[in-house]
């Protein structure tokens, strides 16, 4: 049973360059939760947890991620939590993808609950003897920004996010009040990544997402291209970033970020 009486159970486990991938599903009252945690060969109790989340197109394991997550375990000893978004991987809705996000996103309520799905997550896998109550920081892009900014916000134990490829959008009308609200209540440091091409969010709104994060310690690194081209240095930066918070580590070019060929 995990921390707060629901049920955690644990499926398969891979490995992901020098990386150990577990499956897990926590079963609530509710929808059930659906993810991954990483962890390296060096991972130990009380070590830093970055939580990741993906794009309205993927899943858990959606690319960069599991670059990301393996080079952290495997080179700082981190841990990574990742999960299925709201109507996505093992809680697929209908087609997947962007075709179920959409509509999703037009329900009131749905930041409110991957919140919910998030906290408990963290708290559950926070709750196991092998990964403990370490610092805690959040990477996640798009519709990792979508719910990720509210859970920053709402979540006392993240100390460092980068969040990007988001603007403050007028539509659905319901979310800009939350997604402005989220962005004004984040006070830890935050790298904020954009697509200067972006095709999904328009200049005015993406800026305007930047300039409302309460954060005193914010950055904008703004590339060309399209929504989904972002460089892999920029990834490299965004663990550099990572690490000089929950680790100390100087900022500079990072090496746990491996370019797949």
């Amino acid at each position: 049973m995990t921390p707060t009486g629901n049920r955690l159970e644990w499926h398969e486990t891979e490995r992901h360059d020098g990386a150990s991938v577990r499956e897990f599903t926590i079963h609530t009252g509710a929808r059930p939760v659906t993810g991954v945690l990483w962890s390296g060969d060096g991972s130990t109790p009380g070590a830093p947890l970055v939580c990741y989340g993906h794009g309205a197109s993927g899943t858990r394991h959606q690319r960069p991620i599991p670059d990301i997550a393996a080079g952290l375990c495997r080179s700082h000893g981190y841990f990574g939590l990742s999960l299925d978004g709201p109507v996505h991987g093992r809680r697929q809705v209908g087609p997947g993808g962007r075709d179920s996000f959409w509509p999703e996103w037009q329900r009131e309520g749905t930041a409110a609950d991957m919140v919910r799905d998030w906290r408990l997550a963290l708290e559950t896998v926070s709750g196991l003897a092998e990964v403990g109550a370490g610092p805690v920081g959040y990477w996640g892009l798009s519709m990792g920004t979508i719910y990720g900014a509210p859970f920053v916000a709402a979540e006392p134990r993240i100390s460092v996010a980068v969040l990007g490829l988001m603007g403050l959008v007028s539509e659905p009308a319901h979310y800009k009040p939350v997604i402005e609200a989220a962005a004004r209540a984040i006070a830890c440091p935050v790298l904020f990544i954009w697509q200067l091409e972006d095709e999904l969010f328009t200049r005015e709104q993406c800026l305007a997402l930047f300039d409302a994060l309460g954060s005193t310690d914010k950055r904008l690194h703004a590339n060309p291209g399209l929504h989904p081209a972002v460089p892999p240095e920029e990834l490299e930066f965004s663990t550099a970033f990572l690490t000089r918070y929950l680790s100390g580590t100087p900022l500079g070019r990072d090496p746990v970020f491996r370019v797949s060929e």
